[in-house]
């Protein structure tokens, strides 16, 4: 795993009041799930392929890209602690740039994410490229 820190920006609230701080603008925080998107789809309940799977060629190469520009990519996973040591090892082996892992996202999919800071959300169907600016319709809280 790689570490580089990053210099994050005070911020305030509505009444002036310290809130998280946030990061430059220019620099992404990419939220990268592993199984069907940087690999084949393996289930928890096949750990034995977790090391011996392939990963996406695009994948690599995107993710190491935006990592040499300056974003951060961590890893968010549906495998648990116990895949920790074996996602690790072939995320080095296979030359993956990265700066954290998070294990346990919920199965199933169908996210909601609701956060008090920007969201923005891209469904991987099969192949990494830049990303283009789109409009989708969104579901958001009423005012």
């Amino acid at each position: 795993m790689m570490d580089k820190k990053f210099e994050l920006k005070k911020a305030v609230d509505q009444e002036g009041l310290a809130a998280s701080p946030v990061l430059p603008e220019e620099v992404k925080n990419y939220l990268i799930d592993i199984d069907g998107t940087i690999t084949e789809d393996v289930p928890n309940e096949e750990p034995e392929r977790m090391a011996t799977c392939a990963p996406f060629p695009d994948a690599l190469e995107t993710l190491n890209k935006w990592y040499d520009e300056g974003h951060i990519i961590t890893f968010f996973t549906s495998r648990t602690e116990a895949h920790r040591e074996v996602t690790e090892k072939w995320l080095d082996k296979h030359g993956f740039k990265y700066h954290g892992i998070l294990f346990g996202k919920p199965r199933g999919g169908n996210y909601h994410w609701i956060d008090n800071h920007l969201v923005k959300a891209t469904r991987y169907k099969g192949k990494f490229t830049d990303l283009v600016t789109a409009e989708r319709e969104i579901q958001v809280f009423e005012d």
